[in-house]
């Protein structure tokens, strides 16, 4: 058996997240891996990231699923797209959070989890979509850390970020009124280069 004192302390996070993945985990476990993990800057965040919840039990464990979502793309401080979708034929697009009725979907999460809701969701997102940025990057202070946090322009949410390797963070989101976090994974996509201004609504 291998000892403690040559084990690689740094697979622990990234073993415990991947078991996380698989089984699901109560919010507690969840919190306690991401108070042991580091903090990130914000332009340790660049580029295009791959989204996946991870289930606590949460209302919207696999909502964000349902309906398409992609990931994150962080160009800079005041230039993030928080809801990349992947459209019909495979298209990846910028969802404007401000169609997105919150309110409505924390009071009522049961009826969104409905496939038919998911069906009417992408026939009506295109609709939605934008290229500009709809969320911008701070450090703020968040159990009782400093880390990079994502603002929505629109929306009473933050997502507040801890790495667990320099491509895969876990992600914490805090929505005013929610009782329970919400926790999703974002990995690195490799090859991201930034990208000029795009018209409102066009494929990414």
């Amino acid at each position: 058996m291998q000892s403690v004192e040559n084990t690689d302390t740094r697979t622990i996070p990234a073993t415990q997240l991947a078991a996380f993945e698989h089984d699901g985990a109560a919010t507690t476990e969840i919190l306690a891996l991401f108070d042991s993990l580091p903090p990130v800057s914000i332009a340790a965040l660049r580029g295009r990231w791959r989204g996946s919840g991870l289930p606590s039990g949460h209302p919207m464990d696999g909502l964000l699923e349902r309906f398409g979502w992609y990931g994150k793309e962080f160009n800079g401080p005041e230039d993030v797209q928080p809801l990349l979708c992947r459209g019909r034929g495979g298209k990846i697009f910028g969802l404007n959070p401000a169609f997105i009725p919150m309110g409505l979907v924390s009071r009522h999460v049961g009826l969104f989890h409905n496939r038919f809701a998911g069906a009417a969701f992408a026939l009506s997102a295109r609709a939605a979509g934008t290229a500009r940025p709809t969320a911008r990057l701070r450090m703020t202070e968040f159990r009782g850390v400093v880390t990079a946090t994502m603002i929505y322009d629109c929306l009473p949410i933050q997502d507040m970020f801890r790495a667990v390797a320099c491509d895969v963070l876990l992600g914490v989101m805090d929505l005013r009124g929610m009782a329970q976090p919400f926790f999703f994974v974002l990995r690195r996509e490799s090859g991201w280069s930034p990208r000029p201004a795009r018209e409102s609504g066009k494929a990414i």
